[in-house]
């Protein structure tokens, strides 16, 4: 893949990719623009997604249609109460010759769908956010490493929250994106349905391998960044702690609790992946601005008077941008 004369000849070819990878994933997919793009920033930024919005808005079917398109391995796990560790990240038997052998579970594949992963208990919550956070899983007190890349997109049902397990703040912290997803236009569920009620068969072709994959990855790391676009990420991120020196009136009045430095890391790699799909060789304060609704949103907590008062997230995020 090195096969550039410079990251900037890479970048004019990441988004040749790009609008092949838009092309493809629309044969399926009916509108949903900005979900898609931020499924496949936070790809090529190498972080996971939360994606929430109520059923029957497509987001498994976007999720297989990603992964078809990328040439990856996929796996879908449902969430149930009754799920354990080992069921997703496998299980040693014994086998005839009665040695020990480990049987790997569905988390060793490229993309992993994590669907409604707030209706498990915390212990395989956790085992799945270890592999999220380091890249491999451990069972009886052996280390297992997982493929490159790796991809969990983890999805939310907001409307029934009977008989779940909420997702901590700190393991929140481990998605780069919270996604809402939210009911197509009439122009486009009318297509939707024209679409999915016929026996039309839809051909996707691969555009992207493991190996084109991560040098993206690593080309995102690389594109440089001027400091008024870091200073710009890190003082939005200070914005939102109520009761220090950067926080606004809104803040102190409405928020608990503001977003780690981990939110000013992913803003910047953010905005440099918005600013390379946009074939721009550098990020400017508005590829920040475009990704930070869905970096903050989780990351931010509302006080009492927030939710008396009615103020959303979304308006506390607007008024700080």
């Amino acid at each position: 893949m090195s096969n550039f004369k410079n990251d900037a000849e890479a970048i004019d070819a990441l988004v040749v990719k790009y609008k092949e990878l838009r092309t493809e994933i629309s044969k399926v997919i009916v509108g949903q623009d900005k979900v898609v793009e931020m499924v496949l920033i936070s790809m090529f930024s190498n972080g996971h997604c939360l994606l929430v919005g109520v059923p029957g808005l497509a987001k498994t079917l976007l999720i297989n249609t990603i992964a078809n398109s990328l040439g990856l391995s996929y796996n879908r796990i449902q969430f149930t109460p009754d799920l354990m560790p080992s069921d997703i990240t496998g299980t040693e038997i014994l086998d005839e010759s009665r040695h020990f052998k480990f049987i790997k579970g569905p988390l060793f594949s490229n993309v992993i769908l994590a669907d409604e992963i707030n209706r498990t208990p915390p212990k395989t919550q956790s085992a799945l956010l270890e592999a999220m956070q380091e890249r491999a899983v451990t069972v009886s007190g052996k280390r297992y490493t997982l493929e490159s890349p790796f991809f969990v997109l983890a999805t939310q049902n907001p409307i029934e929250q009977e008989g779940t397990y909420p997702l901590p703040e700190a393991q929140l912290d481990r998605f780069m994106f919270n996604i809402w997803l939210d009911y197509p236009s009439f122009a486009e569920e009318i297509d939707i349905v024209k679409q999915t009620t016929t026996a039309r068969i839809v051909e996707q072709k691969e555009v992207l391998n493991n190996e084109e994959i991560i040098y993206f990855q690593s080309l995102i790391r690389r594109i440089p960044v001027a400091d008024n676009v870091v200073e710009y990420a890190v003082k939005l991120t200070a914005k939102t702690r109520p009761n220090t020196p950067a926080a606004t009136e809104m803040v102190n009045k409405y928020i608990s609790w503001g977003a780690g430095p981990r939110a000013s890391q992913f803003l910047v790699v953010g905005a440099k992946c918005n600013a390379a799909i946009k074939g721009k060789y550098s990020p400017d304060i508005e590829d920040v601005k475009a990704v930070a609704a869905a970096i903050l949103r989780h990351r931010i907590v509302r006080n009492y008077r927030a939710e008396a008062d009615g103020v959303s997230l979304e308006t506390l995020i607007e008024g700080l941008l």
